[in-house]
């Protein structure tokens, strides 16, 4: 499925999303492995396999090469985990867990196998996803040192925000159709 088939699925209800989905296809102020690579690891994070797959095909026709899209989809796998477990301890009101040592392989944190900054950028977008305030800090914080702008940032998050809502759409959507 495309970009533009799924569109077309998306009920009335969800015309703006639809509109913004196609907006930031054609957003500008990420290149496009940065654009794309966001659009495929909210997809991963979000969970709705036709979302997915029309995220995966819009990507590599747009050219995103088979190891940012790897690395695309590993931003997804490991902030998923992160996610989850640096949001319980900062949730969590004894604050000894924030003071212990995680304990979790994340190698790929430090080896992504594109652009250490897009993989931030990615990451950044799957935090949002998966609403890690303190992941969020710690990436936007990264993305600051590498030059990625305000803007750039936000786009990053734009894109979480309507792939999250497309997946919720279409998880909804499916589940009525059962």
């Amino acid at each position: 499925m495309s970009l533009n088939a799924l569109r077309e699925t998306l009920p009335a209800y969800a015309k703006d999303l639809s509109l913004n989905l196609s907006s930031l296809a054609g957003e500008t102020l990420l290149n496009d492995q940065q654009k794309w690579g966001a659009f495929v690891a909210s997809a991963h994070a979000a969970g709705a396999l036709p979302v997915i797959k029309a995220v995966e095909a819009a990507a590599t026709d747009a050219g995103l090469s088979p190891e940012a899209l790897t690395a695309a989809k590993a931003a997804a796998a490991i902030m998923s985990m992160n996610n989850v477990y640096y949001r319980a301890t900062h949730l969590l009101t004894n604050k000894e867990y924030a003071t212990l040592p995680a304990r979790l392989r994340m190698n790929v944190l430090a080896n992504p196998g594109v652009e250490k900054a897009d993989f931030e950028l990615w990451s950044t977008a799957v935090s949002a996803v998966n609403g890690c305030g303190m992941c969020l800090d710690a990436h936007e914080a990264e993305l600051k040192k590498h030059g990625v702008t305000a803007q750039q940032i936000q786009t990053a998050l734009r894109i979480a925000a309507v792939v999250n809502a497309v997946s919720q759409v279409v998880a909804g959507e499916a589940a009525l159709a059962a």
